[in-house]
């Protein structure tokens, strides 16, 4: 099961970073949920919910008495202990028994993926502490949670596969239904029937996944669908994911819609989208543990630009799981959005997309997003990339 699977790996975790303890504090989840308690937990929980991983291997879970079945049926935690009336008995006599030095709770200033502690929590679980002199031990959690969602266990990755291979058959499907009249969004309505017939989910909101931008002048990313006709001469693309088990893919593919009389893509097209291509493929070349996000970043980048286009405007790639933006290491530049992100080092198991785009002037944008999984000495496609453009008559 997935949660014996990473309750197991944050125990490991926990002794690789000689942390005591890691605890994830929650509240009434389906309204505020943290992004790491479906690694904990199969549902949602109501009331204050503590679930405490030590690095001596002792697991616990502290919740109210109607969630204690839906825990104890993972099988992940030694003990589970109910409350009634609050949470504040049995959670400081568990903690005083622990007596952990360094407790590392789930908030984090530098990666939306850790900071799932709301400030109200925060200050509960501060005044909570304090009755046993323990508030000054809290630390955040930012280092655990990073590892344990980037270090894919071998059942996420199956999940992730899963979903790449509906995506690519969706687009399969789609570029014989695509041709000049339709609209952007006759093409996403044929994408979405599909998802639905295959009884999958969408990676992302509904009305963005699929993203379709055919032409110049677009919105050209996170943006839905719209009625503008796909035109002859024209380049296309589309960002398009699906959910598996609760997993993700986020892939993106670019077409060219043929002029008459024509039968291959004109020169400005072909150059746009064979340095994307070759922007993606030095890069996923490049990949491997010990290696900077932010230098992989630089190697599309700098293949893109010294081609005579303006660099793209975000990241080479995100990490992909039970998101289709996950994790805290990023392949990105140095830019103060990301923060600390691109200086975080690949590992192996990690999972990104790399999706540089670029600009054909007065045709559209050019892009492809391809998925890869960093290797013990490299990288390998999840996804089977597009090498070459695929053309619609």
């Amino acid at each position: 099961m997935l949660i014996q699977e990473k309750v197991t790996q944050a125990k490991e975790i926990l002794k690789e970073f000689d942390i005591d303890c890691w605890i994830t504090f929650v509240r009434e989840s389906a309204i505020n949920g943290d992004p790491t308690l479906a690694f904990l937990v199969t549902a949602d929980v109501t009331w204050h919910s503590a679930f405490i991983i030590s690095k001596s291997g002792e697991t616990c879970a502290i919740v109210g008495q109607y969630d204690k079945v839906t825990v104890e049926d993972t099988g992940a935690y030694d003990q589970v202990i109910p409350f009634v009336e609050g949470i504040k008995k049995p959670f400081l006599e568990y903690m005083q028994k622990l007596n952990p030095e360094k407790i590392a709770v789930n908030y984090s200033v530098g990666s939306e993926i850790c900071d799932g502690l709301t400030h109200g929590m925060y200050l509960t679980l501060v005044d909570l502490l304090s009755g046993i002199g323990f508030e000054s031990r809290l630390i955040s959690a930012e280092k655990i949670v990073s590892a344990l969602r980037e270090r894919k266990a071998p059942t996420e990755i199956e999940n992730i596969k899963e979903a790449i291979r509906h995506t690519q058959e969706i687009f399969d499907l789609v570029t014989g239904f695509i041709k000049p009249g339709i609209t952007e969004g006759e093409v996403a309505a044929f994408m979405k029937a599909e998802v639905e017939k295959r009884k999958l989910q969408l990676a992302w909101d509904p009305s963005a996944c699929p993203s379709v931008f055919s032409g110049p002048d677009t919105a050209e990313a996170h943006y839905a669908p719209t009625k503008r006709p796909i035109e002859r001469g024209h380049v296309m693309n589309m960002d398009f994911g699906v959910k598996v088990n609760g997993y993700c893919s986020d892939m993106q593919r670019t077409f060219y819609i043929l002029n008459e009389g024509e039968t291959v893509a004109p020169p400005d097209v072909l150059k746009g989208f064979d340095t994307i291509v070759e922007s993606i493929q030095n890069a996923k070349d490049a990949m491997k543990p010990g290696v900077q996000g932010r230098e992989i970043d630089k190697i599309a980048r700098d293949i893109v630009v010294n081609n005579g286009y303006e660099e793209f405007p975000h990241g080479l790639g995100h990490q992909v799981g039970r998101f289709a933006h996950d994790g805290t290491a990023l392949l990105g530049p140095e830019w103060e959005k990301y923060a600390q992100k691109p200086f975080q080092k690949l590992e192996p198991c990690m999972v990104f997309t790399i999706e540089p785009r670029l600009k054909v002037e007065n045709r559209g944008i050019a892009t492809v997003e391809e998925i890869v999984v960093v290797t013990e000495e490299g990288s390998e496609y999840l996804s089977i990339p597009q090498k070459e453009l695929i053309l619609i008559t």
